[in-house]
């Protein structure tokens, strides 16, 4: 079995590490694995395998091959902790549950807490959702299907339905004596709920505060009233602040008329936080939010394929301002030596406030109370930059070209363009997120566009003027 330090035990008596000391899972633990697979010997994968934490088991089924993993859930039978298809990547998680038979599947999800079973139930189509369902127990099935017909990135998808809920005249000797003697308690809870008659929320008692009261004590002069209450239908981002915000660790969930209706963890939160992180470093990328490491190069390329030809037209936009100057660019050819530098600065300056920006805006730090204050501040990093940055290539310019006046014009381009770039690395996504969009997604090609074309128009447009270049 394996053991604590993440070590099993290999048939010549040798451990195994788990995980290589940089923190990747083991080829030698993987290559046991896949030998045991091909022989068919369950009992060999479960002693290897049946003592991994649930994500650790995840770790193990992504580096099998993808003919192994169904097989590795069949030889491990009941050992199998379904809890691990919450850990894998979701092309790989989708792969396997459309190879696991759907009885196997109902069993497995009958030992899992709700919110898990929810995660993994969602990733069945319709068909292959309602005969698992179907194989529950009645009551465990309305519980998941109420869960299920909340809104997708709602609270209700993403909280757990186990936990304890008791009346305030009950005493804490009473309440203590009710949790020994529940067999279906969560497997982790922080705190037990009070509620009334009507299921009402009234408040919650930690459990610290619960062990430090005599038993005659009555729960509601303990309770303390929740106020951090979660909707159900709030959207789990929305969620994962207040939880962020006031450092929680669980929260009752409440319907529309203030019933409990359950429990939000803080581990559910921080797949969250790290799900949204995700996406926003995916858009300002250009990748699909669901392209993952698994995904095929057919779905990669039309993921990534729209991205590309938008920028392909603001290219096109950055192209026809050159065209503008070609007489300026045929009397001095060292306008296009410097034009990439000046266009590449911009880039670089304008990605990196706008980086800042959607960052801010995502996580509700940048606000219309003090946008305008952010925006003079990023305008005054952005001449400070250029202001130096314009020193140091127009000396270069200058030097290398042997033409003074090249590096003034270089210097007043590298100017402008840096303060245009900070201007427009916080307007552009307030803007957007204002109107509506989403300013991960969309500043990209803007940003990039008008710091190309600022950029361009910049060396090109102050060459002409001042070295009589039309």
């Amino acid at each position: 079995m394996a053991e604590a330090d993440d070590r099993t035990a290999a048939p010549e008596g040798a451990e195994i590490a788990f995980r290589e000391p940089e923190g990747e899972v083991s080829r030698a633990f993987v290559e046991h694995a896949e030998d045991l697979i091909a022989a068919g010997d369950a009992a060999g994968l479960r002693d290897l395998a049946a003592g991994l934490h649930e994500a650790d088991m995840g770790a193990l089924i992504e580096a099998l091959g993808a003919a192994d993993r169904p097989r590795f859930v069949a030889l491990m039978g009941e050992d199998f902790d379904f809890a691990a298809l919450t850990e894998i990547d979701d092309a790989v998680r989708e792969e396997l549950l459309e190879q696991i038979p759907n009885d196997a599947l109902a069993e497995g999800v009958r030992e899992l807490d709700s919110d898990d079973a929810v995660y993994i139930l969602e990733d069945l189509d319709e068909a292959d959702k309602a005969e698992v369902l179907e194989r529950l127990p009645a009551l465990e099935r309305l519980v998941l299907q109420r869960s299920l017909d909340y809104p997708e990135d709602s609270v209700g998808r993403l909280m757990q339905t186990e936990l304890i809920a008791v009346p305030p005249f009950w005493s804490v000797g009473q309440t203590i004596d009710y949790m020994r003697e529940t067999p279906d308690l969560p497997e982790t809870f922080y705190e037990i709920f009070v509620i009334d008659p009507g299921h009402k929320l009234v408040g919650s008692v930690p459990l610290d505060a619960l062990l430090r009261s005599k038993r005659p004590v009555k729960i509601g002069d303990i309770l303390v009233e929740d106020r951090h209450r979660i909707r159900v239908t709030q959207d789990q981002e929305d969620a994962a602040r207040v939880f962020q915000r006031y450092n929680l660790v669980s929260a009752p969930v409440v319907d529309e008329t203030e019933r409990l209706v359950g429990v939000l963890m803080v581990d559910d939160v921080v797949d969250v936080i790290d799900e949204e992180a995700d996406e926003d470093l995916k858009a300002l990328g250009g990748v699909a939010s669901d392209e993952e490491l698994s995904d095929s190069v057919l779905d990669i390329v039309k993921s990534r394929f729209p991205w590309l030809l938008a920028n392909l037209f603001t290219a096109l936009i950055s192209a026809s301002v050159i065209n503008m100057f070609d007489g300026a660019i045929e009397k001095l050819v060292a306008l296009a030596v410097v034009m990439p530098v000046i266009a590449s600065m911009g880039g670089n300056a304008g990605t990196q406030t706008m980086t800042v920006a959607v960052r801010a805006i995502a996580t509700r730090e940048l606000t219309r109370s003090n946008s305008w204050r952010v925006v003079r501040r990023e305008m005054t990093v952005g001449l400070i930059n250029g202001l130096v940055f314009a020193l140091i290539l127009g000396v270069l310019a200058a030097t290398f070209f042997r033409l003074a006046d090249l590096g003034l014009v270089v210097a007043l381009a590298m100017t402008t363009v840096l303060l245009a770039a900070g201007l427009g690395g916080i307007v552009i996504p307030l803007v957007l997120n204002r109107m509506g969009a989403d300013p991960a997604v969309a500043s990209g090609p803007f940003v990039t566009t008008i710091t190309d074309v600022i950029s361009f128009l910049s060396v090109l447009g102050i060459a002409t003027l001042w070295l009589g270049l039309s």
